[in-house]
C-alpha cells in the first residue's frame, strides 16, 4: 500500500490469471489454451504484413475484421464490436451496459473476473448459486429484480452448457435488462445464442479468438448484439483507447476466419480428445462434469484435488485447482493434444495407484 494510490486501488483484489511458467518439458493444461497452432493461413498473412505499415496506426474501427465476422455470422457490421481480447470487451460491457442501481446477477461459480470488474467499476452484484449438479438454473434469474445478467455458456470452470431454449426463455422473462452471454468456449459443443440477436435487443454475445481459433497470443475478442448495445461499447472504447487492436492482430484474426477446414478439424480433434479423456478419468475413479468446453472439471472419489495437483506438478504437468469452498475438490484440466492427454492419464494412473 502506498500514499500515492487512489482510494479504489486499496480495496481491489485483482483477478489472478492462470500460471504461465517457463519450465522445460512442461505439459501445460491449466489455462485452456488450444493445443494446436493457428491455421497456416494466419501465419502466412501475418508474415505478409508490410513493415512500413507498422509505423502507421491501425484501423480504429477494425473495419475488415468486422466485415469478416458479419459475413460469417450473418450480421451487420454495426452489430459487432471488436476489442483487445474478450477480457477488455467484458470490461467495456460491465462499464457501458451493466452498471445500474439494481444488482448485476451471475453464478456463484463462474468466471472469476466478473466480481473483479464489479468492484473496479462500483457495480452492485448478487451471486446466484449453481444447483447441486453444478448447473445454472435459469429459473433462478427469471423473477429477480436486477440491473443485468451475465454468465458464460458453457459455464467456466464447470464446462456445463445451457440449451438455446433456456437462453431464450431468460431473454423473454427479463426483457428490460441486458443479458450478456459469454461464449468463450461455445465452439467445442455448445449452442450459440447468435441466432437470437435480431429477435431480442437486450441480448449481447461475447466471443474470443483465444480458444477455438488458437490465437490467445494475439488478444482479439468481440461482442455481437443490437446496434444500440454496440454503440454504447464504442462510446466507452473511444473514451479509453481508440486503437485497441494492432495491425498484426487484425490481419491474423481475419485470416483465421478464412480457413474453415482447419478450424473444424482442430475443433473436432479437441472434442474427441475431451470425450476420450473423460472416459479414461472415470476409469480411474474420477467424477467428470458433462463438458462442452475445451476443458473438463473432475474430482476423484477419495484423493484430495490439491494432492493430485501437486503430484502432477512434480511430474511437470500443470492443471488448475481453485480454492473456492464449493469446488476445491475439483481439478480443471485443459484438453491437450493426444500425447499430452496420454501423459496426463498415465501420470494420474500412477498417482491414484499409490493410494
Amino acid at each position: 500500500m502506498s500514499q500515492f494510490w487512489s482510494p479504489i486501488v486499496q480495496t481491489l483484489t485483482p483477478y489472478v490469471p492462470g500460471e504461465q511458467p517457463k519450465l522445460p518439458g512442461l505439459i501445460k493444461l491449466n489455462t485452456n489454451e488450444n493445443p494446436y497452432p493457428p491455421s497456416p493461413a494466419v501465419m502466412s498473412a501475418m508474415h505478409a504484413v508490410s513493415a512500413d505499415t507498422l509505423r502507421l496506426y491501425p484501423d480504429p474501427d477494425s473495419s475488415a475484421l468486422k466485415q469478416t465476422l458479419a459475413d460469417y455470422h450473418q450480421l451487420a457490421t454495426n452489430e459487432i464490436f471488436i476489442g483487445n481480447g474478450s477480457d477488455e470487451v467484458l470490461a467495456f460491457v460491465f462499464m457501458a451496459l451493466l452498471k445500474h442501481q439494481a444488482p448485476l446477477l451471475f453464478p456463484d461459480i463462474t468466471y472469476s473476473f466478473y466480481p473483479v470488474y464489479c468492484k473496479l467499476f462500483g457495480i452492485d452484484y448478487q451471486e446466484i448459486p449453481l444447483d447441486e449438479q453444478m448447473g445454472i438454473r435459469p429459473a433462478d434469474y427469471h423473477a429477480q429484480s436486477c440491473g443485468g445478467i451475465i454468465f458464460p455458456n458453457p459455464n467456466a470452470p464447470t464446462g456445463i452448457a445451457l440449451p438455446l431454449a433456456a437462453i431464450e426463455e431468460l431473454l423473454v422473462k427479463q426483457p428490460n435488462v441486458v443479458v450478456a452471454i459469454d461464449e468463450a468456449y461455445v465452439d467445442f459443443g455448445g449452442e450459440t445464442a447468435i441466432p437470437l440477436i435480431r429477435k431480442y435487443p437486450n441480448l449481447l454475445v461475447i466471443r474470443t479468438f483465444s480458444k477455438s481459433r488458437s490465437l490467445a497470443g494475439l488478444r482479439v475478442g468481440f461482442a455481437m448484439g443490437h446496434p444500440k448495445l454496440i454503440e454504447a461499447l464504442e462510446r466507452v472504447k473511444n473514451s479509453f483507447n481508440s486503437y485497441p487492436l494492432d495491425r498484426m492482430a487484425l490481419t491474423g484474426a481475419v485470416a483465421s476466419y478464412g480457413d474453415e477446414a482447419y478450424f473444424q478439424q482442430t475443433r473436432q480433434a479437441i472434442i474427441d480428445s475431451r470425450d476420450h479423456m473423460t472416459q479414461e478419468l472415470e476409469k480411474l475413479g474420477f467424477s467428470v462434469l458433462p463438458s462442452t468446453a475445451n476443458f473438463i472439471f473432475a474430482r476423484h472419489a477419495s484423493l484430495p484435488a490439491s494432492q493430485l495437483a501437486a503430484g502432477l506438478r512434480e511430474r511437470a504437468i500443470i492443471v488448475r485447482h481453485f480454492n473456492h469452498p464449493r469446488i476445491n475438490q475439483y481439478l480443471r484440466i485443459s484438453i491437450g493434444n493426444p500425447d499430452e492427454c496420454k501423459a496426463l492419464i498415465q501420470t494420474l494412473r500412477l498417482l491414484t495407484s499409490e493410494h
